[in-house]
């Protein structure tokens, strides 16, 4: 065998080696680039600056609104349903866990359940509440479901704000952390690991034909009914896992932030908050919220310290990247990396 042979097959054997990790990574929802940003988020906390607990929590911030990001967009960029209710059913999970883990007397139940599992029921509740919800609204097309989907979100922050006996209403709730005394750093890495489970487990969906009978749905609802398709049942399929993901981040919201009141976590411009960082990330990719969400909450963290007096001004930011992502790049961070990506390989296969 000549040289020239051996070097031929060792590169042979490692195009395959790479294109066996590459599929693996497909599987699961990953590029090599993503798994990259996720190793290099994963780290963050061992560089010295990131080691501040100001910077640390914002970091916890970040992953959980990476994974709301996610949530959000598996219905808004898949069925093509807006769920304007979004931040309330992040608060039935969270205002669930933290009412079964309650021991203090004034409230009328005192389960003292372990937050660790009222997290989960939490979860459970909030997925029940959107096989319930979408049931009934998703048989509306077009902008109604979302208007009901809105319309039961400020019912169910009525709902919190007047059963004081069970939510002591606008006072709040302090429910107890998921480690005692403990920094800011584990917490990351467990809101991390849940950021991750989110996507993981909506993108495997995405990519099985479950996820074909969603693009389906949010491309041509007509068509695809046409075709044998079931849309109410798919789509209420999909806002229940949605909603499920919700409840489950909410828990770890309770548990971690350890305040609840319903204006700080079920109000409408929660819900703004998550849709604007979905669309401008790009709608129906799920990693492009997420790839968005840390920069932003830097960002808008170190507005809101420098600009104290100027309370909502991030609002005005996520409006005006909204207005400017539809006018001059619709499908968002995700698209605009596509179109580069394709751009590259064209250039590449003329040269």
């Amino acid at each position: 065998m000549t040289s020239v042979e051996l070097e031929l097959r060792q590169r042979q054997a490692q195009a395959g080696i790479y294109g066996t990790i590459k599929a693996m990574l497909h599987r699961l929802g990953f590029t090599p680039l993503g798994l990259a940003l996720l190793v290099g988020v994963a780290v963050l906390p061992v560089v010295p600056y990131f080691r501040q607990e100001h910077i640390l929590r914002w970091l916890v911030a970040g992953a959980l609104l990476a994974g709301q990001a996610a949530a959000f967009d598996f219905t808004a960029g898949y069925i093509n349903v807006v769920n304007f209710g979004f931040a309330a059913i992040l608060g039935v999970g969270a205002y669930t866990s933290a009412i079964l883990a309650n021991e203090m007397p004034f409230l009328i139940v005192q389960p003292g359940i372990s937050p660790w599992i009222g997290i989960w029921i939490g979860g459970l509740v909030a997925g029940l509440l959107g096989l319930g919800l979408g049931w009934l609204t998703l048989r509306l097309r077009g902008i109604y479901a979302a208007v009901m989907a809105w319309f039961v979100g400020l019912a169910l922050l009525g709902l919190v704000r007047n059963l004081t006996p069970l939510t002591r209403g606008a006072l709040g709730l302090s429910p107890p952390t998921l480690l005692p005394g403990a920094g800011n750093l584990p917490y990351f890495y467990i809101i991390f690991g849940m950021m991750l489970v989110v996507y993981v487990v909506l993108r495997q969906v995405t990519l099985s034909h479950v996820g074909l009978a969603f693009k389906a749905i949010g491309q041509n609802i007509g068509a695809a009914k046409a075709s044998g398709i079931n849309p109410t049942y798919y789509r209420v399929l999909n806002f229940a896992l949605s909603c499920a993901f919700a409840g489950w981040l909410g828990g770890f919201y309770a548990h971690y932030y350890a305040s609840l009141t319903p204006a700080t976590l079920m109000h409408t411009s929660k819900t703004v908050e998550v849709l604007a960082i979905a669309y401008i990330g790009g709608r129906g990719s799920l990693w492009g919220g997420m790839v968005l969400a840390f920069p932003f909450v830097f960002f808008i963290q170190h507005l809101r310290s420098t600009f104290t007096d100027l309370p909502g001004l991030h609002l005005v930011i996520y409006g005006a990247l909204m207005i400017l992502v539809m006018i001059f790049y619709p499908d968002g961070l995700s698209g605009l990396w596509e179109a580069t990506l394709e751009k590259v390989r064209s250039a590449l296969s003329k040269s």
